[in-house]
């Protein structure tokens, strides 16, 4: 095996979250609506969620034009990117989509949704109890009505884990400190105790790591 160029290696794009998911495909489906991305963007990361309309092939066509549209976009802001898959989308389904753009420089985080994809951010500094602070969302289908949008940025500190999920985990979802689990884990464990029996469902785990992690991280 030849040496690894160091300029080549220092040059490499840096991730600062790392993350896991899990997934449940509802009975008698081949595919499913749910989708997610990860994507690097300068001193920071977008993750994203997507549940296209309903279930099945349609459904994921949805969602595949919606990640597809995030991932060629990826540097933009948040609202801009849920306007640009609300054009993409005008022949689709449509789908629900919740997104977060990480910022390691100022140690924020900016999230915003349409539909139904809940987000949470569980804080690291929270050690006796889990107090979720909820993703701004907003009611709508993107591909079909797209409400007027407004973003919140956040501070984020090393360790804050930030959980989104799709209608196929039920409403009563108890987020418990997990802080040392990893982030397949979590996924996993709130995935397979809260999932409907209905429904496609996703969940998706990202911990912040800060400026100082040099690779995207996964399960």
């Amino acid at each position: 095996m030849g040496a690894v160029n160091p300029a080549k290696r220092s040059s490499r794009p840096r991730s600062i979250v790392e993350w896991g998911m899990a997934e449940h495909v509802l009975p008698g489906e081949t595919v499913s609506g749910d989708r997610y991305t990860v994507q690097p963007v300068p001193d920071g990361a977008l993750i994203a969620v997507v549940d296209g309309l309903g279930h099945g092939a349609e459904a994921a066509t949805a969602a595949e034009v919606a990640t597809a549209t995030l991932q060629a976009h990826s540097h933009e802001p948040v609202i801009s990117l849920l306007e640009r898959c609300h054009l993409a989308l005008k022949h689709t389904r449509g789908a629900a989509i919740s997104l977060a753009s990480f910022n390691g420089v100022c140690g924020s985080m900016t999230w915003v949704g349409v539909g139904n994809v809940e987000g949470v951010i569980l804080r690291a500094v929270d050690k006796t109890a889990a107090t979720p602070e909820h993703i701004p969302l907003f009611s709508g289908v993107a591909g079909y009505r797209l409400p007027p949008l407004r973003a919140l940025v956040t501070p984020v500190n090393r360790g804050d884990v930030v959980i989104f999920y799709t209608d196929g985990i039920r409403g009563d979802v108890v987020f418990e400190p997990a802080y040392r689990a990893s982030p397949e884990l979590i996924a996993h464990r709130i995935c397979d105790k809260y999932c409907k029996a209905t429904d496609d469902a996703l969940v998706f785990v990202a911990r912040y790591l800060g400026l100082a992690s040099t690779a995207v991280r996964s399960r």
